[in-house]
């Protein structure tokens, strides 16, 4: 994001030099235009956390599943 501020170098050309698609590119900037390097490392910190949260709820479901099972049988 830095590097296509900061030089007239046309995004197509940018991307080509990194081997990254312009919807890549646009993808990403308009995730992390606005962020600086704190705000974008505590945003990743954020989804890793929601993702792990997200795997320990399923995880609690299927307890809670396996337990409503073995509840019936009795």
């Amino acid at each position: 994001m830095r590097e296509a501020e900061s030089r007239d170098e046309p995004v197509k050309d940018l991307c080509k030099r990194h081997n990254i698609s312009e919807q890549t590119f646009y993808r990403w900037r308009n995730k992390f235009g606005g962020m600086d390097v704190t705000d974008a490392r505590r945003l990743k910190d954020l989804e890793s956390e929601n993702e792990r949260l997200k795997r320990l709820i399923a995880e609690q479901l299927l307890v809670i599943d396996g337990l409503k099972e073995f509840s019936r049988k009795k």
